[in-house]
């Protein structure tokens, strides 16, 4: 039960469902009204969405083993209730399962699947002490899921689904930009080549609240496209606020306690714009 016990704890479930639960949002923003005969299709883009999280928050874990010793010392594999190669052995069946799945689905699933795995083994094994490289991968795995629901529903990536993806990642790298700043101690002794680290705080914070900025102008055009209804307006209205009042208090003071309240409250604007395009599809 202990050893059951580390291996669900390797995968983060929480993680896992979020991932999932993305997947289906990406279905439901392509506007898909699925039959009782497709609803299959919507059970494996779930379970591969989930599984492959799954895997790469394994596969993190087996590299991150040794920083994790000192740091995390109470996670599965420092621990002791998981061994590494047992992490990998896992990683590999988890990813065996979801790829299984995104084929049941379709080849073009598969696809998107096998690039979203190869991005995030790539941040992992080198990526992540590679500062904005990092932080551009990281935003692609956010972006994904939703990408790949849109296949699942329609077999193509859908406009309004695409824009919400471009979005969220460029949000996200702003709060990875933003993160960077919390973080810069700890990353100057690890050698992580953030932003923060190598240009100094404030250029940081410059660069994030540009991705912020960037991600709001691109907010009108689902309007003026008429991709979306009505009632996308007044939600993507708050994320607007938001990301434009966290900018400016961000360039404002960019203290590692300033960006740590601002990347935690950034992410509370990505989920209304996520409800923004979610009520607009209805």
């Amino acid at each position: 039960m202990a050893k059951l016990r580390g291996f669900l704890r390797l995968m983060r479930p929480v993680n896992c469902l979020m991932m999932g639960f993305a997947v289906i949002v990406g279905v439901a923003l392509a506007g898909q009204s699925y039959s009782s005969s497709s609803w299959h299709s919507l059970v494996y883009g779930f379970i591969t969405g989930f599984m492959l999280t799954g895997a790469s928050m394994a596969i993190n874990d087996y590299y991150d083993r040794e920083i994790d010793a000192i740091n995390e010392p109470q996670r599965p594999i420092p621990s002791g209730a998981v061994k590494s190669q047992g992490a990998l052995a896992f990683a590999f069946i988890l990813t065996a399962i979801g790829f299984a799945a995104s084929v049941l689905t379709s080849i073009f699933c598969f696809f998107v699947a096998l690039i979203a795995w190869v991005v995030f083994v790539t941040y992992t094994t080198v990526g992540k002490r590679s500062g904005l490289p990092g932080n551009l991968l990281v935003s692609i795995c956010v972006a994904t899921p939703f990408i790949y629901g849109s296949v699942v529903a329609a077999d193509a990536v859908q406009l309004n689904v695409l824009l919400f993806a471009l979005m969220a990642f460029l949000s996200n790298t702003g709060r990875e930009i933003t993160k960077g700043i919390v973080d810069v101690k700890g990353d100057e002794a690890r050698n992580v080549r953030t932003l923060a680290v190598r240009f100094g705080e404030k250029s940081a914070a410059i660069a994030a609240v540009a991705f912020y900025l960037f991600a709001v102008s691109l907010s009108p055009i689902p309007w003026f496209l008429d991709l979306v209804s009505f009632w996308f307006i007044p939600l993507v209205a708050v994320t607007d606020f938001g990301l434009v009042a966290s900018s400016l208090l961000l360039l404002k003071n960019y203290s590692r306690e300033s960006a740590r309240k601002i990347k935690n409250i950034v992410l509370l604007w990505l989920i209304f714009g996520l409800l923004a395009f979610v009520a607009g599809a209805v």
